[in-house]
């Protein structure tokens, strides 16, 4: 990012990855959560919140995933 490496957790890497996939297509929690964790059993959905907050952090971007209200979170910039 603007030149430096930047280091992200696995599961940032791959939300970042997942959402970036599908630029500009919004990804529910609970698709993101199938997607890191593969797994169909109870799971808190807005474990996916911390994770888009830190990733923002990390990016020094707070529009690099932008929520969608009510849906869930995808890539790109805002309209």
């Amino acid at each position: 990012v603007g030149g430096r490496n930047v280091e992200l957790t696995r599961t940032e890497f791959d939300l970042l990855e997942a959402l970036s996939d599908h630029p500009r297509v919004v990804l529910t929690r609970g698709q993101l959560l199938t997607r890191l964790r593969g797994s169909e059993e109870y799971r808190d959905e807005h474990v996916i919140d911390v994770h888009v907050a830190n990733l923002r952090r990390k990016l020094d971007d707070p529009d690099a995933v932008v929520t969608v209200r009510g849906v869930g979170y995808r890539m790109g910039a805002r309209p």
